[in-house]
């Protein structure tokens, strides 16, 4: 964190933001809002509105069998490229490791 003196900090960000954390807790099952409410620490009308916002964003849906909230494949694809571009990177580093390794002629 920095000196900043001024409070940047916006209490319904970071309970969204710890709301994503949570639903990552089970992404087959889901969860139901009482149970996410209870987690997150709010009533249960703001965990409402914060899932109709993830819904609204693409980022969570709500299984219509079951009434649980889950995560959809946005956030754990993201992971994925991140992944992705960490092997490419080695890869890459693997390669200038090796042209600098090659015995001189």
């Amino acid at each position: 964190m920095s000196d900043r003196t001024t409070d940047y900090t916006n209490d319904g960000q970071q309970r969204i933001i710890k709301l994503i954390l949570v639903l990552f807790g089970d992404v087959v099952n889901g969860m139901t809002p009482a149970v996410l409410a209870r987690q997150v620490g709010c009533s249960p009308a703001v965990m409402t509105r914060d899932l109709y916002n993830l819904q609204l964003a693409g980022l969570a849906d709500r299984d219509e069998t079951t009434g649980a909230w889950r995560l959809t494949p946005r956030l754990p694809q993201q992971a994925i490229k991140v992944w992705t571009a960490i092997d490419a990177a080695e890869k890459r580093l693997q390669e200038a490791k090796n042209r600098f390794n090659r015995n001189p002629d």
